[in-house]
């Protein structure tokens, strides 16, 4: 009698092909958009100064979510980021909620992305004399596009980001070399153009709300962690280079921006840095700046589908969703169901709703999330001490981080409600409404011994 093999089928999982370069890429490539268009709103809301103060207030909060990423994603390298954080140390309704938090973010931001394209496209457009140009093909053709890449490879995908998120990170470099320092007559005009704060110091408390923008998506790092060949290196490597080029790109821009148009016009712009580079004077500027806009509306857009539809992947894969969307690609290794998934969603709201509405979702989403991480990371080191586990980081001063990410979310969410109180309120609703579906109905098909994959001792306390 011929043996009848009764094994069972390989399982297909994500490839471990990437380096700290890809995951600086897919962080930087995510929010670098950020200092081409986005964060000047946070003039109009209280001026050029406040939008400055808010700018490095704001690269305090993500520079705590930074380390504090770095800590717990290089100890739990799954893919989820935040998500399987939540699922290891807090609990199902909450890893729930983050998976939504991460998920709704990415694809609101990957939405203003192809926005952003169209309207660049249409200014090109003006600049060349062809006036009234229709947006939606572009808007469609850069969503479908990025979905096709991100469908076929994630190393394909993330070294497409590094070349283009370099490129337009040399951008930013360029125009302020140009216009600050290697021009005998600069035409920066700080001191006619600056003016105290408008509004007074309400004001600056406003413009925290877009002061976010500078850095949203840093965190996205995360989506990363079951993808790279090294986590305990690459992750923190890759996050914490990435905060910091954030940081040096943020205060650039501001400057020349705001040295080179009124706050009154800089706070309404739809592409800052690119009327920054038409201001200077500079033909080649003005290509390059161009060029540096779209390619960072791509690598964001593109980051954007990348870890949206890794954290959808892995709540279907535990099956806090269908599992339907936990398959990955027996080819191409992606997640491909959650890629395709997502698409009609990003397409609605770039099509049908205002930029600074996209905008505002995305960071209340993100807001959300960057309150639950102060939480997890005092509950992780409470349930699992430095000597318990390994980690490939440790962040240092333990727990004021924790404690400072929490305050500037609290003044965040008040600066929100200033101008977005309505939005505000509805998200919020929408949130404890699906809570209560998964609650009620979605969790009966959760197997919760089945979530818990790292090999830790049990939690001190328990």
């Amino acid at each position: 009698m011929a043996n009848i093999s009764t094994s069972a089928p390989e399982k297909v999982g994500l490839l471990r092909v990437l380096g700290p370069a890809h995951v600086w890429a897919l962080g930087v490539g995510i929010v670098l958009v950020g200092e081409y268009m986005g964060w000047n709103f946070a003039v109009g809301k209280g001026g050029a100064y406040a939008a400055l103060i808010a700018c490095w207030f704001a690269g305090l909060l993500y520079t705590c979510v930074a380390m504090i990423d770095s800590e717990v994603t290089s100890t739990v390298a799954a893919a989820g980021g935040q998500y399987t954080q939540a699922k290891h140390i807090v609990g199902p309704l909450m890893a729930f909620n983050v998976g939504l938090y991460l998920v709704f973010a990415y694809t609101m931001l990957e939405a203003a992305n192809a926005i952003t394209i169209g309207f660049l496209m249409d200014a090109v457009a003006t600049m060349t004399g062809h006036e009234g140009l229709d947006q939606r093909p572009f808007i469609v053709l850069a969503i479908m596009f990025l979905a096709w890449l991100n469908y076929r490879g994630v190393l394909a995908t993330l070294t497409f980001s590094l070349v283009i998120t370099a490129f337009a990170f040399s951008a930013v470099i360029v125009l302020f070399l140009a216009t600050a320092v290697l021009t005998g007559d600069s035409p920066l005009r700080h001191a006619d153009l600056m003016t105290d704060l408008p509004y007074g110091w309400v004001g600056v408390l406003a413009a925290m709300h877009f002061g976010l923008w500078y850095y949203l998506g840093i965190e996205g790092t995360t989506q990363a962690a079951e993808e790279v060949r090294s986590p305990a290196r690459s992750l923190p490597f890759g996050t914490l280079a990435g905060i910091m080029t954030l940081l040096i790109a943020a205060t650039l821009t501001w400057y020349v921006s705001a040295g080179l148009m009124p706050w009154e016009y800089l706070g309404q712009a739809g592409v800052p840095l690119f009327d920054a580079a038409r201001l200077s004077g500079s033909t080649l500027l003005m290509v390059l700046l161009g060029i540096g806009t779209l390619f960072a509306t791509l690598a964001s857009a593109n980051g954007c589908i990348n870890d949206a539809s890794r954290a959808w992947f892995a709540m279907g894969r535990d099956h806090y969703l269908p599992s339907w969307f936990g398959a990955v690609h027996p080819t191409y290794r992606t997640p491909f169901r959650a890629i395709v998934f997502l698409v009609p969603i990003a397409l609605i709201f770039a099509l049908g709703a205002p930029l600074d509405q996209v905008i505002t979702f995305s960071i209340l989403s993100g807001l959300l999330e960057y309150t639950f991480m102060p939480i997890n990371m005092i509950m992780f080191r409470r349930k699992w001490p430095l000597d318990s586990i390994k980690r490939g980081y440790v962040h240092p001063f333990h727990p004021i981080p924790a404690l400072v990410l929490l305050t500037l979310c609290g003044t965040t969410y008040f600066a929100v409600f200033l101008g977005y109180g309505t939005q505000l309120v509805a998200m919020v609703a929408f949130y404890i409404v699906v809570s209560l579906w998964f609650h009620f109905w979605r969790y009966r098909f959760v197997n919760r011994g089945a979530q818990f994959t790292m090999p830790w001792p049990r939690p001190k306390g328990y």
